[in-house]
């Protein structure tokens, strides 16, 4: 069993600013040109789509219009906690299987947010868990911690 893997920032925003930016803005700031599936393809995506509720879908659609299910939030606690069972597939993949994907946003002062990402569930990739961690582990690093941070003011 592998553990979960986990990064926190502290972004200089507002809690609720932090938790907005995070799921409505998510298009704003998620590097679509290079972590997507349309990227994959050489292309860059033309949208990212987030409902941002409980049972609400977070749905990339690439260059050729073809939409991609990435995530289902699970938990909407506006502006403390959000999970999802998540995973951006490779195109033409069927998925079968998302890790699991929980925020947790605690205010340190009025302008100042720390951000924690839990991702966990990898023993539903099989023989492809640890691989998916790693790749998890480097995306997060520059989608989380750097477009993210940029995102919110930092």
């Amino acid at each position: 069993m592998l553990p979960p893997l986990v990064k926190t920032i502290d972004v200089p925003c507002s809690q609720e600013m932090a938790f907005t930016v995070f799921l409505n803005d998510m298009q704003s700031w998620w590097p679509l040109g290079k972590f997507s599936v349309s990227a994959m393809g050489g292309k860059p995506s033309k949208s990212l789509r987030v409902d941002a509720k409980q049972g609400g879908q977070i749905v990339e659609t690439t260059a050729d219009d073809r939409e991609y299910l990435w995530g289902i939030i699970q938990t909407y606690d506006p502006y403390d906690y959000l999970s999802m069972d998540f995973h951006i597939p490779q195109p033409m993949e069927k998925v079968e299987s998302r890790s699991f994907l929980e925020l947790r946003f605690t205010a340190l002062g009025p302008e100042l947010t720390r951000v924690e990402l839990k991702q966990s569930n990898w023993e539903a990739f099989g023989e492809n868990a640890a691989m998916l961690q790693g790749g998890y582990g480097k995306g997060w690093a520059i989608i989380f911690e750097q477009s993210f941070r940029v995102a919110c003011g930092g």
